[in-house]
This record gives structure tokens, C-alpha cells and sequence, in this order.
């Protein structure tokens, strides 16, 4: 049986095409069409329903400890009201899952998690708090918070009428508490999608409300509901990570170019030792991001290639809606990855694809 969101009438009401998704029933798209949502948050805004992540509270006098250990990035940087993007590695250096963590209070935490890796999440961080003894409670409270992502330029523009503190206080990978149309909620400066934005984390039985009351107040700015189906396009094109795809139990952090979050200097973690090792020996792959030199759509699982060498494969592709033209992200050797050009095999022929920096857009 599918788990719903608080929000899956209203998706049915707007006649999203909903779809399995991480055990949930999820709105893929709505009827304007994916190019269309995913071009609104790109000039407008959009609006998504993300209820189906997974919150998890940490607190205790160990707290800080606990996250060092258990994390990638460095926490003790960390101020009440900011927010860090994280990772968790088992003990062969691949990933658990990559998160983010709010510092709520001096000893209070709370990560927001991929709803696919919620129960597996849960279950290592409890182990790892027991493990080492740590003096801190690790709490599952999913089923307490709704979760809604206002994205896109006019973001901001339509949140302010409705929030009860000023929105310009709150900066990028921030947050605060206050009220939405009256509502308490944890507002954050965050998303997924690379434009300026806000992830509500409001009561899960007001979610609704919150809804509503943010699409009445984004009519004047061309609001629009937005699926899953957008909101993976708009991460492509950023070149952000999603579990399964550049993260899993098999690929480390520093071969998902994610080193940057990666703080080889700080006290032991999780998979330190073996991501050490990696950096100094060398990181035997990569990932790129490919832009199409040829007609194609790159699509995960195709083959990339460096002449008629086999090199790596795409982790996630498209036809990039804001570019119109294929991409793809791909997990290579790092000798390809300083390539100029390689190719992907789309139904049988090699199609060249250059590689670029991130972000493609």
C-alpha cells in the first residue's frame, strides 16, 4: 500500500498524473506538462509538494559529537539558525544518504532526509549513536512535519505577504521560525532546483492549509503546482546529486564531486579512513556532466565512451528543458573525465557529447 501526503486530494483535484514514488504516491506532473512547470520555476515560481521527506531529531548534551562522527561536512561550524549539506558514509566510504542538518539549538539537530532512504537513515544513525556511546537521543518525527518547496524568482515575492517576519533577514542556507498565513513554521532559504527559494516545514495536519494559501497568493506571479517530473530536470540542469542515481552504498563522496562536503581535516567520521586512502592514492572515477554534440537524449544505465573504449555510465539524463538539448551526468574514469569529448551509446550509436563544467544552466 502506497503511503499518501496530506496533499494527495488536492494533487487529484488539479489532475496531477500520480505515480509510485520512494513507497509514496506522488504527482509526477500536472497538466500544464513538465517543460512548462520546469520553465516556470526557472522565470516564476513553482510550488512542490515534498511532504514525503523524512525528518529526524537530534538533541542531547552529545549531540555535536554524534553528528561529527556520523557526518562528512563539519558541524561544529554550524550557528543556531544555519543550515549544512551532509553526507553519511558507511565504513567502506560509500554513502548512506546525503542530507541536510538544521542547527536548532545548542544541542538540538534536526536532518531532513531522502524519503527513499528514511527507515534505512533512521536505523544507521541509531546504531552509530549507539555504538559509540554517544549522549543523545536520534527521534524519526516524519509523521509530525508537512514539507513544502516555494521555488523560483518570485519566490520570495509571494511568501512575504503571508510570512510573519521578514523575509531578507533569512539568508541562503538559512532558516527561522515564524508564522505562514498564520501558521507556525520552520522557514528555510533552501531547495533543490538552484534558484532562490524556501523549504516550509510546517505541522503535517496544516499542510493543506499552507498549500492553498500560498497558490491564492501566487496567482498575480503565475505560480504553478510542480511534479516530480520537473523537479528532476531542474536538479540535472545544477548538477545536483539524487541517491540512486550519483549516490549509493558503491560510490564514495569524492567520486560524486561532492569533496567539497567531504572534511578529511576534521575529527574521525564514518568512512574516513578509506576516503583518506582514496585522496591519496587517487579517486579511480568521476562524475561529469556530458552535453549532447548530437541529436540523442541521454538516459541513466547508457553506456559513455572514450573512442571505443567503455568508460563509464550516465547516472541521470535528459532533454534539458531551459537549453533544449540532451545531458547527461555520468560516473567515468578519471582519465576520460579530462576529455574534451566522449560519446554515449543511444540505441546502439555512438553520439558525441562534450564535456562541460557544472552547472549546465
Amino acid at each position: 500500500m502506497l503511503k499518501k501526503t496530506p496533499l494527495n486530494e488536492i494533487h487529484r483535484q488539479l489532475n496531477a498524473k500520480m505515480v509510485p514514488f520512494a513507497g509514496w504516491e506522488m504527482p509526477v506532473t500536472y497538466p500544464t506538462g513538465v517543460i512548462t512547470e520546469h520553465l516556470t520555476v526557472r522565470k516564476n515560481a513553482g510550488l512542490f509538494d515534498v511532504c514525503h521527506m523524512g525528518q529526524i531529531l537530534v538533541e542531547g548534551k552529545d549531540a555535536l559529537d554524534y553528528i561529527q562522527r556520523l557526518t562528512t561536512n563539519d558541524a561544529s561550524t554550524l550557528v543556531p539558525g544555519q543550515v549544512q549539506y551532509t553526507l553519511v558514509c558507511y565504513p567502506e566510504g560509500g554513502v548512506v544518504d546525503d542530507m541536510t542538518v538544521y542547527k536548532l539549538g545548542a544541542e538540538r539537530y534536526l536532518f531532513c532526509v531522502n524519503a527513499s532512504r528514511c527507515d534505512d537513515d533512521f536505523t544507521w544513525m541509531r546504531s552509530i549513536a549507539g555504538k559509540y556511546g554517544f549522549s543523545c537521543t536520534v527521534e524519526n518525527l516524519s509523521s509530525s512535519y508537512g514539507l513544502l518547496a516555494l521555488q523560483g524568482p518570485k519566490a520570495a515575492a509571494i511568501l512575504a505577504p503571508l510570512a510573519n517576519i521578514p523575509l531578507e533577514t533569512i539568508k541562503t542556507f538559512h532558516f527561522a521560525p515564524g508564522k505562514v498565513a498564520g501558521i507556525e513554521t520552520l522557514i528555510s532559504r533552501t531547495g533543490y532546483t538552484g534558484e532562490d527559494g524556501f523549504e516550509l516545514y510546517v505541522p503535517r495536519g496544516k499542510s493543506a492549509e499552507v498549500w492553498q494559501a500560498l497558490m491564492e497568493a501566487g496567482k498575480a506571479h503565475q505560480l504553478l503546482p510542480i511534479g516530480l517530473g520537473a523537479r528532476d530536470t531542474l536538479r540535472l540542469e545544477k548538477k545536483y546529486s539524487l541517491y540512486g542515481h550519483e549516490l549509493n552504498d558503491t560510490i564514495t563522496p569524492l567520486e560524486a564531486g561532492l569533496g567539497w562536503v567531504t572534511k578529511l581535516d576534521k575529527p574521525d567520521f564514518v568512512g574516513k579512513a578509506v576516503l583518506a586512502q582514496m585522496k591519496q592514492e587517487g579517486v579511480p572515477r568521476r562524475s561529469i556532466c556530458l552535453k549532447m554534440q548530437e541529436s540523442g537524449i541521454p538516459r541513466e544505465g547508457y553506456e559513455v565512451f572514450d573512442g571505443d573504449r567503455k568508460v563509464g555510465i550516465v547516472t541521470s539524463g535528459t532533454m534539458s528543458p531551459s537549453l533544449k538539448q540532451g545531458i547527461a551526468i555520468a560516473l567515468v574514469e578519471s582519465s576520460a573525465a579530462k576529455a574534451g569529448m566522449l560519446s554515449i551509446d543511444i540505441h546502439g550509436r555512438h553520439r558525441a557529447a562534450a564535456v562541460v563544467k557544472p552547472p549546465f544552466v
